[in-house]
């Protein structure tokens, strides 16, 4: 059984992912492409660190985040293992997003990360409503 602590810092980061997801529609309106991509990555590493809040799993690193969600939640088929290609996705225009002052990311493509990103929000929510 799990705690009301797990419970509750799960239900926390998952409003902080879909938090996330609201901001980057509003900013998508803006034009701002790059913060979009940043906020949509955002949402869905805080809806993993929702589900991994119940094992009581954290890592002060991203990586350590990411590889704890995919070797427990869609490796085992948990949870659909194409999310790991809207992980994948959503880390590398993230990343280009915030490091490279020459990466350009079009309208088109933070659409197309924003919609995952609602997809892996919905999926996560899903799960998660089966354990709370």
């Amino acid at each position: 059984m799990l705690s009301e602590e797990k419970i509750s810092l799960s239900k926390t980061r998952l409003d902080i992912a879909k938090e996330r997801v609201f901001f980057a529609e509003e900013i998508l309106n803006l034009g701002d492409y790059k913060t979009v991509a940043n906020r949509s990555y955002y949402a869905i590493f805080s809806a993993m660190r929702a589900v991994l809040a119940l094992d009581g799993f954290d890592s002060k690193k991203h990586s350590g985040i990411i590889a704890e969600f995919r070797k427990n939640y869609l490796k085992t088929g948990v949870l659909n293992k194409d999310l790991s290609l809207i992980i994948d996705s959503l880390v590398e225009i993230r990343q280009g997003s915030d490091y490279d002052d020459f990466y350009i990311v079009s309208k088109e493509e933070v659409k197309e990360q924003l919609k995952n990103a609602k997809e892996f929000i919905k999926e996560v929510e899903s799960f998660l409503k089966t354990k709370y």
